[in-house]
């Protein structure tokens, strides 16, 4: 008898097993349990992360990125959710909602799932949780995307300066400034006209995604570029270099925009700032470039982080193999079989 009400105890208990989070029928379904009121929330316990990131001086813009990701992360695990509730299955489940969702792609997926990862060990660090592995879901890495030398040409033709407008004349600059430089957006936008050295060649990048100051060298085309530009441009040496057309700082969204109307209105389906950056690095692998100098160029603190720029697309893979074909090289005369 006491064995036959323990195992009819568990059927009609069946969900209790279950973990406090668990993918049912397509949903992330959180189990009702007792909270007391000294338990500390997932909401409470970000908003003391984001304060730790500001004691640590990060930047502005990773704050920021924290608290645009959470708001996908609330979707799926609420806010008002007790961490001493998460475990190692918290990750799993959180990730298995996101596949379901058919607008994220494998690198959003692979952002907000390493944003939770930093959360739960900040909340071990914080002691509201015991340390346990956080092992990350595999996922297919999207190959880098960089613009075609047919796009190239087009986006490199310089419009007519007595007809264009402006924004015009400044977003093609500022493509040419991309190529040559590597730069990131909010580098760019941050360099003034007095961090333009053309007695060294060299353009002095201050602000960085690691904060520590970048020097670039200028080719000859760039400076050209740059001083035919700054005669149109005018200004004082304290005064942005790339500016709007009230003579004020670019900022990133119109910089965007500015330079997507660019490249459509020259019939450019796929673009983005960014894409100039990886175009950068990769043609400078393939036109025989140092990866060390790269490094320094780009800013990166690894050469690890530097070679993932360096992933080549299959045509250049197959034309690099074509002319590297060994067995083309070492090729010998036919052995006569004998009658």
């Amino acid at each position: 008898f006491k064995y036959k009400h323990e195992a009819r105890h568990l059927r009609e208990n069946a969900n209790d097993v279950l973990p406090v989070f668990a993918y049912l029928e397509g949903e992330m379904m959180k189990k009702i349990r007792m909270c007391f009121p000294n338990e500390k929330t997932f909401q409470e316990g970000f908003e003391e992360y984001i304060l730790d990131c500001k004691a640590r001086n990060l930047r502005d813009g990773t704050i920021n990125h924290y608290r645009e990701s959470i708001k996908q992360i609330y979707k799926r695990i609420p806010a008002d959710t007790p961490i001493s509730s998460m475990s190692p299955q918290t990750m799993a489940d959180f990730y298995i909602s996101l596949r379901e969702d058919p607008d994220l792609n494998e690198v959003s997926m692979g952002t907000y799932a390493r944003d939770l990862k930093t959360l739960m060990r900040f909340f071990m660090k914080c002691k509201y949780l015991p340390f346990f592995e956080i092992p990350l879901p595999k996922a297919d890495k999207a190959p880098i995307q960089t613009y075609t030398d047919d796009e190239l040409k087009m986006l490199l033709k310089k419009p007519d300066v007595r007809k264009c407008i402006f924004s015009t004349y400044r977003s093609w600059v500022i493509v040419n400034f991309l190529l040559s430089t590597g730069v990131r957006q909010n580098s760019l936008i941050n360099i003034k006209i007095r961090d333009v050295d053309f007695d060294n060649s060299v353009v002095y990048v201050n602000t960085t995604k690691n904060r520590k100051p970048l020097i670039i060298p200028l080719n000859e085309d760039i400076i050209k570029i740059l001083k035919e530009y700054l005669q149109y441009r005018g200004g004082g040496i304290d005064d942005w270099l790339f500016c709007s057309v009230y003579g004020k700082q670019l900022t990133r969204s119109s910089n965007y925009h500015a330079l997507w109307d660019y490249c459509h209105e020259r019939g450019l389906e796929q673009t983005g700032v960014h894409r100039f950056r990886h175009t950068f690095a990769k043609k400078w692998a393939t036109m025989g470039g140092s990866v060390v100098v790269l490094q320094k160029i780009l800013g990166h603190s690894s050469l690890a982080i530097t070679e993932g720029y360096l992933n080549l697309l299959t045509s250049d893979l197959k034309k690099e193999m074509d002319e590297v074909n060994i067995i083309r090289s070492l090729k010998q005369e036919h052995i006569r079989m004998r009658a």
